[in-house]
């Protein structure tokens, strides 16, 4: 998959059956040093608002960890460097809530997919498949459209 561009991945990878937070960060670990079976197992636990209680989407902690992992610190005393990044993360947020009115799963899909039957109903409405994507491919431009700024800008580590 590595071919495709990092927006496109991210969708192949979520057809195929990653999670929305695995399939935003395995779709940048081409461009970072870490490996994608460690990327699958870190990213496992965030899914469906993590843990599938609805809270932050996936595709928003997934595009998150990409900004870490791509412009983090590289040390804790890499204050500058640790808020140029935090400034990303609040740009990232706001641009995604814009397009989605909440960065919460729950709110995104409709349901409380926290509960068995708020979960059993988002599945029987096709949900998951009719409008992840669009979350997921969302939060991998917007990722993507700040990591190139930040290099045409040399404002990375």
């Amino acid at each position: 998959m590595n071919g495709k561009d990092p927006v496109e991945r991210a969708v192949a990878f979520f057809d195929q059956d990653y999670a929305c937070s695995q399939a935003l960060l395995l779709a940048y670990t081409s461009d970072t040093e870490i490996d994608p079976s460690a990327a699958f197992r870190i990213a496992a636990p965030f899914a469906a608002g993590m843990g599938r209680l609805g809270g932050t989407c996936g595709a928003v902690t997934g595009a998150l960890m990409v900004l870490g992992l791509k412009e983090g610190p590289n040390s804790v005393d890499d204050e500058d460097v640790r808020e140029q990044l935090y400034a990303k993360i609040r740009e990232f947020l706001t641009r995604f809530q814009e397009r989605h009115g909440t960065i919460l799963c729950c709110e995104l899909l409709g349901h409380d997919i926290s509960t068995s039957e708020g979960l059993e109903k988002a599945r029987a409405e096709g949900v998951f498949g009719e409008r992840c994507p669009g979350f997921v491919r969302d939060a991998a431009e917007i990722v993507g459209d700040i990591l190139a700024v930040m290099k045409r800008n040399n404002k990375h580590p």
